[in-house]
């Protein structure tokens, strides 16, 4: 049986707890692997690796760092196949989907090592002669990355690449769900030629490896994307130790159809944005606002395209909704079907655990649509992290913002219309953190800020520049040739 080991301080080492987990096959419920479960003293090994590292890597110019990037982009496009078959193995999303997540990590790659040659301050004009004012970055210091199972590789890599180009040093939990995937990425970093002791790989739970994270003093920043539960309690531990926090958490995703928009184009907008992933996207499509004079016209063409999505193993070329990650994701999305079905709404689609030939040992799910959705519903407010989505009726895009604005979480929406005016109203209006106009609610681009509003963040991004704050702090340096004592605020009125 393949073993999935530690990774620290440039050596693939066991946990000392000698445990071990089972890694799942969620289409087949083959076992591909067990994975270590560490203690907290992996986590000291690793920090203690990490700022031993970081002292020099801080040292080395940007540009030169960026050059390891460049050379993890090419691997990482070299084996992009090789690591899509995994990431569809161990995570369940059809192939065409994993290819995809591997290239979001070749951009990602490419992007950030071109960070290594701006990376940019200011200089400004100083209010005293003979004064020159300046800011530039600095890293953090040692930061501590918790990935979830939905994209291994994807937010993986929007975590550490911005933190190793800046040049901090990291020790890295990813998902027990996905850790095969995350130690072929580390081996890409340790063939490009990273330095010991910078990524440090640390298999475990989030109770004992995750909270240990939080809570040492060596790490300077925690970079989490999982569930709200989990991103508050780590936000309190954190904020008590004074530790900077980067949250991304859940979505519960709006598309807006107004009754100018394109249906044809909306049906494909919607059925991608909800069953895509199974639905286990942050930016899911989970509700859908549809003027009263297109529902009907609407739920047709869903309803006509449906059944062309084949459920199945997503290593099937013709497959387009694989498994969901296990069975208890699986039981918590049934037990919000029946939810949405006691609170009134109606069933149009799907609802049901798959059974039958081919799905005996895997976690499949209809894709599920409910109609006649009231805006306050369970399955209308909660995330639901599955192929399920909700058909809420709306009179005017006014109402369908207030829908819209009125959940706990912000990451994503998005509206069909041909009217500009209103497109315009809605990019203002719609209170998430990004906006796509006649397109769904999923496929952000890796140079532009990812991350939403209200519950959904506390206000930092990943990917572009923006991300570069979360592991970076800011030094302004004043340089005084005048010769003199000048006092700033005094002397100069």
């Amino acid at each position: 049986m393949k073993k999935v080991l530690n990774f620290i301080n440039g050596e693939w080492c066991e946990s000392s707890t000698g445990k071990y987990v089972s890694v799942l096959n969620p289409a087949t419920g083959e076992v591909l692997a067990e994975v270590t479960q560490s203690s907290k003293e992996e986590v000291d090994r690793a920090v203690e690796a990490a700022k031993a590292a970081q002292k020099s890597w801080r040292l080395v110019p940007a540009p030169e760092r960026a050059e390891i990037l460049y050379e993890v982009a090419f691997l990482l496009k070299q084996r992009k196949e090789e690591l899509a078959q995994i990431l569809t193995s161990e995570m369940g999303k059809v192939i065409d989907e994993g290819r995809g997540e591997v290239q979001e990590a070749i951009d990602m790659a490419y992007y950030m090592a071109g960070e290594g040659r701006r990376m940019f301050g200011d200089t400004v004009p100083s209010e005293l002669r003979n004064k020159f004012a300046m800011s530039v970055r600095v890293p953090v210091g040692v930061a501590g990355l918790i990935t979830p199972w939905n994209f291994p590789i994807a937010i993986a890599s929007w975590k550490s690449l911005p933190a190793l180009v800046t040049g901090n040093a990291i020790v890295w939990k990813p998902a027990t769900e996905t850790p095969i995937l995350a130690a072929e990425f580390v081996k890409i970093y340790e063939e490009a030629g990273l330095p010991k002791g910078l990524i440090n790989l640390v298999h475990g739970s989030g109770s004992v490896v995750g909270n240990a994270m939080v809570e040492h003093p060596g790490i300077d920043l925690i970079s989490f994307t999982g569930s709200n539960e989990v991103g508050k309690d780590i936000n309190g531990k954190a904020g008590a130790l004074l530790k900077r926090t980067s949250l991304e958490m859940g979505g519960k995703n709006a598309i807006t159809v107004l009754k100018d928009g394109d249906l044809d184009l909306a049906a494909e907008g919607i059925l991608w944005g909800a069953f895509g992933t199974s639905g286990q996207r942050c930016t899911a499509t989970s509700r859908v606002l549809v003027h009263v004079d297109v529902k009907e016209e609407l739920e047709g063409k869903l309803l006509d395209r449906i059944g062309e999505l084949k459920l199945g193993n997503g290593l099937d070329e013709t497959v387009k909704v694989g498994p969901v990650i296990n069975r208890s994701s699986l039981e918590r999305i049934d037990e919000y079907v029946k939810i949405g079905q006691e609170e009134g709404a109606k069933l149009l689609a799907g609802g049901k655990i798959a059974d039958g030939e081919g799905f005996e040992n895997g976690n499949f799910y209809l894709p599920t649509i409910f109609t006649d959705v009231k805006p306050d519903m369970r399955i209308a407010m909660e995330e639901i992290f599955g192929p399920v989505v909700s058909i809420i009726p709306i009179q005017s895009l006014e109402e369908a913002v207030e829908i819209n604005n009125k959940v706990e979480f912000g990451l994503s929406s998005a509206i069909y219309t041909k009217n500009i005016n209103q497109a315009f109203e809605a990019m203002r209006d719609l209170d998430t953190g990004i906006v796509y106009v006649n397109a769904g609610t999923t496929g952000a681009e890796i140079h532009l800020p990812f991350g939403g509003t209200k519950g959904t963040g506390n206000g930092h991004r990943d990917s572009g520049v923006a991300s570069l704050d979360v592991y970076t702090e800011w030094k302004s340096i004043y340089v005084d040739y005048s010769g003199k004592l000048q006092r700033a605020q005094i002397d100069n009125y």
